[in-house]
C-alpha cells in the first residue's frame, strides 16, 4: 500500500533497480509495512525548475495508507533525502516529498479494496 512514486529531471541511476529496491525496502522498514505491498516508482527526464533553475531536482510523492506523525514524515523526508540525493545526484535542497495518507477504501489491490 506504500506507494513512492519520484520525478527527476536527471536521468536515471545506471542500475535503477538498485536504487528501487532500496527505497522498497527503507519504506517497509520506516513505515513497518510488508514490503510485498510497496510499490516504487521512477520517472527520469521530467521538465522541472525549482527556485527559479532548472538544475537537478526532484519531487517525491509518498502515499500509504494510516497516519503520518510529525515524526514519522519528517524522519522519513530525512532518510528519502539522503537516498535520494545519493542515488540521483540531486541537491537535497532541491528535493520536495510530499506525505499523503488516503482512507483505506479509497485503494484499490488486486481487485479489493484495503478498507
Amino acid at each position: 500500500m506504500p506507494l513512492l512514486t519520484v520525478h527527476t529531471s536527471e536521468a536515471a541511476p545506471p542500475n535503477p533497480t538498485s536504487l528501487l529496491k532500496s527505497l522498497s525496502s527503507l519504506l517497509a522498514r520506516e513505515l513497518g509495512k510488508p514490503e510485498s505491498y510497496v510499490m516504487t516508482v521512477l520517472v527520469p527526464y521530467t521538465s522541472m525548475s525549482s527556485a527559479g533553475t532548472t538544475e537537478p531536482a526532484c519531487f517525491a510523492q509518498l502515499k500509504s495508507i494510516g497516519e503520518f506523525s510529525r515524526e514519522t514524515s519528517a524522519r522519513l523526508s530525512k532518510v528519502l533525502c539522503a537516498t535520494l540525493a545519493d542515488g540521483l545526484r540531486v541537491p537535497q535542497n532541491r528535493i520536495y516529498v510530499e506525505f499523503s495518507n488516503p482512507p483505506a477504501h479509497l485503494w484499490g489491490y488486486d481487485g479489493e479494496t484495503f478498507a
